[in-house]
């Protein structure tokens, strides 16, 4: 085994045990720090396909930035520990077919797309920081103002929803 193999199993399972203890926590303040753990977890993986600027902007823009937006939120509408409740009827039974199907429609996905794969891991196609800062400020500026709203108007919602509940 060479060492970017043995890195990226350590990163791949860092990701998946991060992910599932944001799933299984009680706590939203330790499902925030789970996420972070994702987050930078898949900064690392993005390291070793070589893409440098994206990583970056993943430890930056999602470790950092809106972690900090969730963990204000979450602290501002003061969430406590998770009440345990019943699953209703529809995650049961047919919600694990759904999840069945839905794993199999990706891996049949995935099998039919390794051509496509191959060709986009191919040197001479990667794309350079200044084609992916052209394509967000100039080709995808109003979806990345669009997202800046969304999460503007976001914390605003949460802001006002803590205000009701003191008065």
């Amino acid at each position: 085994m060479t060492a970017p193999l043995i890195i990226f199993f350590v990163l791949a399972a860092l990701a998946v045990g991060g992910a599932l203890s944001l799933i299984f926590q009680k706590h939203p303040i330790h499902s925030a720090l789970s996420l972070i753990v994702v987050m930078v977890a898949l900064a690392g993986l993005y390291l070793l396909l070589g893409a440098e600027f994206v990583a970056a902007v993943q430890i930056i823009v999602y470790g950092g930035a809106i972690m900090v937006l969730f963990v204000f939120v979450i602290m501002l509408l003061n969430a406590g520990i998770e009440e345990h409740t019943n699953f209703s009827k529809l995650a049961g039974f047919p919600g694990l077919l759904l999840a069945f199907a839905l794993t199999g429609f990706i891996a049949a996905t995935i099998a039919r797309s390794t051509d496509t794969v191959q060709a986009a891991s191919q040197p001479g196609n990667m794309a350079s920081t200044r084609d992916l800062s052209t394509m967000i400020f100039k080709d995808f500026v109003y979806p990345f103002e669009l997202t800046s709203f969304l999460i503007l108007v976001a914390v605003l919602g949460a802001i006002v929803l803590a205000q009701r509940e003191k008065a």
